[in-house]
């Protein structure tokens, strides 16, 4: 049996996550074989595997690096292409096969740090800004904006010429959201704040909670709040009537995996590397290291000492 180096969730561990020898994949025919350079680190991931009580389970969803078998069926990048992938789980890996169709080929100006970023938290922001449709002129509100999803939100939709507003937990977050494009930010857990600010006609949220309930009555008529996250809670109370009563606004539920069924990842991702290579999206990357320290990082994300993405190189 051939074998290749992966994270394991292994609660018995200090840290709860140790790379092992495990089995290599085999690759379906429309499945690239793709050598690992780069791995981020998602919240939600870490979240599962810091949490889960089995041992075994194979994180990870953000791959970069170099096709090292092309897929049988002839579709996607040649074998040597330096490329960006997303896969379901198992991404934290020396090996990796990934779906033709949710792999795009690097520009030679984007690293493979820079490109690990943009799998899950670059293409959630890219859909859910869609949500909203043309946003020339129009206001958006980014809650958690200092996280990654939150960060690449921010600079779309300035880029994309909208008035956009962000909310963050701490002060020192401030600055790094207003290099990513915000016009003004909210600091706190009370989104009320933000309400002066709008209304808006597309909401990003990503804390539930209060968080949600306030961002419904900030909907400006045939707005949409675009809902992908609760970090601060799944249990919410609004006021029902003030949100129909605004007019035509939606409550949108986004899963990045039911979303890649209508546009497919590869698509988003050779948008959203164009806009790196072109020097108009930069990947917020905190931390790099090297992949031995997996454990380390990954805990340091789900406390909140990181914020914008970590990056681990694999070797």
């Amino acid at each position: 049996m051939q074998t290749r180096r992966a994270v394991v969730v292994d609660p018995g561990t200090p840290g709860r996550l140790t790379i092992r020898e495990v089995e290599s994949p085999t690759p379906a025919s429309f499945e690239a074989l793709v050598r690992v350079s780069a791995i981020s680190l998602n919240l939600g991931e870490v979240r599962r595997a810091l949490t889960m009580a089995e041992a075994g389970w194979r994180p990870g969803r953000d791959i970069a690096g170099v096709v090292e078998r092309a897929a049988a069926d002839g579709s996607g990048p040649r074998a040597g292409a330096r490329v960006v992938g997303l896969v379901p789980f198992g991404g934290w890996a020396e090996l990796v096969a990934v779906s033709t169709s949710a792999l795009a080929e690097l520009p030679a100006s984007v690293s493979f740090a820079q490109a690990s970023t943009l799998p899950v938290a670059g293409l959630t922001a890219l859909y859910a800004l869609a949500k909203g449709g043309l946003l020339l002129g129009k206001s958006v509100l980014v809650t958690g904006a200092s996280g990654g999803v939150g960060h690449f939100g921010c600079q779309l939709a300035q880029q994309a010429g909208a008035r956009v507003v962000g909310s963050v937990r701490r002060p020192e977050r401030v600055a790094l959201v207003k290099d990513a494009g915000a016009h003004e930010v909210i600091v706190g857990e009370d989104l009320s704040a933000a309400a002066p600010l709008g209304p808006y006609q597309v909401v990003l949220e990503s804390v539930g909670g209060s968080s949600l309930s306030s961002a419904l009555t900030m909907l400006a008529p045939d707005g949409v709040c675009v809902l992908y996250g609760v970090s601060a809670g799944a249990e919410v109370t609004f006021d029902a009537r003030r949100f129909f009563m605004i007019g035509g606004t939606n409550l949108y539920g986004l899963i990045l995996f039911h979303e890649i069924k209508r546009q497919p990842a590869s698509e988003g991702l050779a948008q959203l590397l164009n806009l790196v290579a072109e020097g108009r999206l930069h990947p917020p990357i905190e931390v790099e290291a090297p992949w031995t320290e997996v454990a380390d990082v990954a805990n340091r994300l789900y406390n909140r000492k990181i914020g914008g993405k970590a990056v681990l190189t694999v070797a």
